[in-house]
């Protein structure tokens, strides 16, 4: 009885799991969360924000070399060859005639030391321009963050309008498909009542099985869309999804951005914290001139023996310590921090130059999108007239079929032209999505 309650309570608990775990598994996305998800799990934009957790270990490592040094020391050593020094004799020995020297050790068999190290840091103009270049990198790696935010949102606005409108493509085709079968079977109806000719029902049968073929085409198309999306959203490719987004309320925005600041595009600021880094990398050139002070402490004991056994008697150990302070003053290092300095100002120009050629490209690319978004707009809204006109034409052209006033030809061609213009206007409106995006990259408003 036990045994089985207890299977009751688990299979109610995985019943729950199970539950929960489909509730939590989001499958219908919008526009604006299919780029949530992607800002979220895309793995460019979630190693992009392991670049900025370096940056900031690279500031406490800049930062650590400020605070106090602290090492301890244990050295115990066998001299199994005592090193020796040659002393004159006479010194020691009056009889002994001046200049016989003999070998003398003063060290003996076993020693030993133990210390305590502190070095701290009072004045150096590196560490300080070095935490400061630690930290504008960290703002380096932040603005590639949102470097990389900006292009999978554009990727993934694209790869989601591609969906939709080869959903719409696809749509239309099942229609064409299915308006192709019913003239189809009318006419062999009629041919086998002797109203029409055979030739007639191939031409049919030629435009149907071609439709036919396209549609499975898209169909496969379509799957490779959403794989795409998937992918750019990163998401597993075997995840069924859906999206709620229509084409019919995407909206068209052609007014001109009259605020809009260099700066609002991330490449311009990452341009301005590259010129940031320079600039500090000139003055860490310059403060290298300067003395460097450090302060010193160190605190420990030693020992010697002739015997090992009496390195552990403590009586042996001596103290010692010592505090002082290292200045060290630069003179010469053959015109090195002078050359890197030159090399630093020849780089400022560079950067002058690459601000002058990014605004450049910026305005250009403003007025190339702004021109493809127009040309893509009117194109879309020519290519919608021809396809209402293509299917008055055809609905016109079947009607006088079926009254027998007109030729099985004319159905034909009317049909294809219809589908031609469909296809037209639905290629003319993905053009003009990606150059909505384009002008809103261009504008940097992409990523809000």
């Amino acid at each position: 009885m036990k045994t089985r309650i207890r299977l009751l309570i688990t299979g109610l608990m995985l019943l729950h799991a199970s539950v929960y775990a489909q509730q939590g598994a989001k499958t219908a996305f919008s526009l604006e969360e299919a780029i949530n998800y992607a800002l979220e799990y895309n793995q460019n934009v979630i190693n992009a924000s392991y670049e900025k957790d370096i940056a900031e270990t690279q500031v406490k490592e800049t930062l650590s070399s400020g605070l106090p040094q602290i090492t301890g020391e244990v050295t115990l050593n066998h001299n199994f060859e005592p090193q020796k020094q040659l002393l004159d004799a006479s010194t020691f020995d009056p009889t002994v005639p001046e200049g016989n020297e003999v070998p003398i050790t003063f060290q003996r068999r076993y020693d030993g030391n133990m210390a305590l190290n502190v070095r701290q840091l009072i004045f150096d103009g590196s560490f300080f321009v070095g935490l400061q270049a630690a930290r504008t990198f960290r703002e380096l790696s932040s603005k590639d963050h949102i470097k990389t935010q900006i292009d999978v949102v554009e990727a993934v606005s694209k790869a989601y309008y591609n969906v939709l409108v080869t959903k719409e493509q696809y749509d239309l085709l099942e229609v064409n498909f299915s308006r192709l079968d019913t003239l189809l079977r009318e006419t062999k109806a009629r041919f086998e009542t002797g109203f029409v000719e055979k030739i007639d029902v191939s031409r049919i049968q030629v435009e149907y099985n071609n439709t036919k073929v396209r549609l499975t085409n898209t169909r496969e198309l379509l799957k490779v869309s959403y794989d795409l999306l998937k992918f750019q959203m990163g998401m597993p490719i075997k995840t069924t999804i859906t999206l709620t987004d229509v084409l019919e309320e995407v909206l068209f925005d052609e007014e001109d951005n009259e605020t809009f600041n260099y700066n609002e595009r991330i490449e311009y600021s990452r341009l301005q914290t590259n010129l940031a880094l320079t600039n500090l990398d000139i003055k860490n050139n310059r403060v290298q001139y300067l003395p460097n002070l450090y302060a010193n402490l160190n605190l420990g004991y030693n020992t010697q023996a002739d015997q090992a056994n009496q390195w552990f008697e403590g009586n042996r150990w001596l103290d010692f310590g010592f505090v002082g302070a290292t200045l060290s003053v630069p003179i010469f290092d053959g015109f090195l921090k002078k050359s890197k300095i030159q090399r630093n100002k020849i780089q400022l120009k560079q950067l002058d130059q690459s601000f002058a050629q990014l605004e450049n490209s910026i305005d250009l690319e403003i007025i190339q999108s702004k021109t493809n978004l127009k040309n893509a707009l009117d194109n879309m809204a020519a290519q919608k007239e021809n396809t209402d006109l293509a299917e008055e034409i055809y609905n016109i052209t079947r009607i006088k079929y079926q009254e027998g006033v007109g030729a099985n030809l004319e159905v034909i061609e009317a049909d294809a032209d219809y589908k031609e213009a469909q296809t037209n206007y639905y290629n003319s409106l993905y053009d003009a999505l990606v150059a909505k995006i384009d002008l809103d990259k261009a504008y940097g408003r992409l990523l809000k």
